[in-house]
């Protein structure tokens, strides 16, 4: 395969490099494969990071090998990506603001993908057409196991968590994190969000449920406080943070996706208490099993899925987190 290809996409030109490098090892999942997973994958994720300000993890090496966040543009950043000019105060390095580009169509996601971006994070809010941040349109609880928990105790307060955020009349969508737990988006539908602020009313739902489980549920961020619990991590809805993006890859042995779920998945998983597994990794590769296996005595059961997965279930579903992009 050549070093360098160039493309046209949407009417930019684009060229890709390395197409054949590995990036993911284990299972031979290279660079190509990677952009052939954004382009196909592009009509449901590109609603979830249009006009989302992005931080991106970098593997240039593959996921074996070092990587690095970023979020400033780069210099030679093609003119034609958009991008926002936002204050980030406390930076780590002492920069007064960031130019972060915004991705809003397909050239800027394979852009993106041609260096290796992988993982692809964003916040619970937007920018308007000006680049001037919006109120959040999103609030967010990501579920994390302390082993011995595992991802069948995550859906098991996924369950208790969304009849508490029922109550409060809030609808909320559950995903795979792509690695160990999960995380539940509640759109907040042009709503200004809880009179309290995102996050303070996370965390109070965090803490009531904490109250109510508390051999369960932690909503406290230290890892003594973690195992056999289910972390409730209400602090991504700081307007300084970011949460990995719904079909974004994650940088796995081999190529996992936070993947949105159906309820009925997780309470099968939470009553059952399996959940599915990955297939074959590459795009060409079989979707996931209807009935969740169960797992050997001594292994930790899991929900994970890889781009295969990921592709034949939005072929089949659609998105799952529609009402999202539409907040």
């Amino acid at each position: 395969m050549r070093e360098r290809v160039s493309v046209t996409v949407e009417g930019r030109e684009l060229t890709l490099s390395n197409l054949d490098k590995v990036l993911y090892p284990e299972s031979g999942f290279t660079k190509a494969e990677v952009i052939d997973y954004y382009t196909r994958i592009a009509p449901v994720l590109l609603p979830h990071l249009a006009g989302r300000p992005l931080t991106v993890k970098r593997y240039p090496d593959g996921v074996a090998g070092q990587s690095f966040y970023e979020k400033n543009t780069r210099g030679h950043t093609p003119a034609w990506v958009r991008r926002v000019t936002l204050p980030v105060p406390g930076s780590t390095k002492d920069r007064e603001t960031i130019d972060f580009a915004v991705v809003d169509d397909l050239p800027t996601l394979i852009y993106f993908a041609n260096l290796a971006a992988i993982e692809l994070h964003v916040p619970m809010w937007r920018v308007d057409r000006h680049g001037d941040p919006l109120p959040p349109d999103t609030l967010v609880f990501a579920l994390a196991p302390g082993a011995p928990a595992t991802i069948v105790d995550c859906c098991r307060v996924a369950c208790l968590l969304r009849d508490l955020l029922h109550d409060a009349g809030l609808d909320p969508l559950p995903k795979t994190s792509g690695r160990k737990g999960m995380q539940l988006y509640v759109p907040l539908r042009g709503r200004s969000g809880p009179a309290a602020g995102p996050a303070e009313f996370a965390r109070d739902v965090a803490r009531r449920l904490e109250s109510r489980y508390p051999d369960r549920v932690t909503s406290v961020m230290a890892k003594k406080a973690r195992p056999g619990k289910v972390f409730i991590d209400w602090s991504q809805n700081n307007p300084a943070k970011t949460t990995v993006a719904p079909y974004s890859l994650r940088a796995n042995p081999i190529p996992t996706v936070s993947t949105p779920l159906r309820w009925e998945e997780v309470i099968a998983c939470a009553e059952h208490g399996a959940a599915p597994g990955p297939t074959a990794p590459g795009p060409g590769g079989g979707g996931a099993s209807a009935a969740p296996p169960v797992p050997q005595a001594d292994q930790a059961p899991i929900m994970v899925f890889t781009a295969a997965d990921v592709l034949k279930r939005v072929a089949e579903y659609g998105d799952l987190f529609g009402a999202l992009a539409e907040a």
